[in-house]
Formats: C-alpha cells, sequence, structure tokens
C-alpha cells in the first residue's frame, strides 16, 4: 500500500472502469436495459430548509438517508426514481 493517498494517480484508472463496465448506470425508460416489469421505488427528498446560519452538516443528512436507501433498492432489482423536490 502506498505511503501516502494520491487521487491523481488512482481516480483516473477507477473512473476508466467504472465507464467501461457502466457499473453506476441505470437505464430509463425506453433505453436498452430498462426492464417495466421490475418493481417501483420512489424515494423524494425535500430541499435542505434554509436556516439562517448557512449549510451545516445536517443539511445533507436527510439525502444520505435516502441515497443509500434507493442505491440498496436499485441493487434489489427496483426501477427507482430518486427527485430532489418539493
Amino acid at each position: 500500500m502506498a505511503a501516502e493517498y494520491t487521487p491523481s494517480n488512482i481516480e483516473p484508472r477507477w473512473q476508466a472502469y467504472w465507464e467501461e463496465n457502466q457499473t453506476f448506470r441505470t437505464p430509463n425508460p425506453g433505453e436498452p436495459g430498462f426492464d417495466a416489469n421490475r418493481p417501483k421505488f420512489y424515494a423524494l427528498d425535500m430541499f435542505p430548509y434554509p436556516s439562517g446560519a448557512g449549510l451545516h452538516v445536517g443539511h445533507p443528512e436527510g439525502y444520505t438517508a435516502t441515497d443509500i436507501i434507493s442505491r440498496f433498492k436499485r441493487m434489489k432489482g427496483c426501477n427507482v426514481l430518486h427527485p430532489m423536490g418539493w
């Protein structure tokens, strides 16, 4: 293992791998690989509340939870819609 992490030495390799293997691809309706018979899952995220103190670590906390659940549902075979809105 290297003594220090140098992103410019490591990241291009993994980004190329992810792109080549379409690791994070999620097909939309009408695209190759989309299966309308798979179960559907919908997770709506709210925009962070604009407090007077500015952004803080609590703002992305809710999004992190729904992101984890949405990714899990995708891995289990669901068609997932995970928009941010109100």
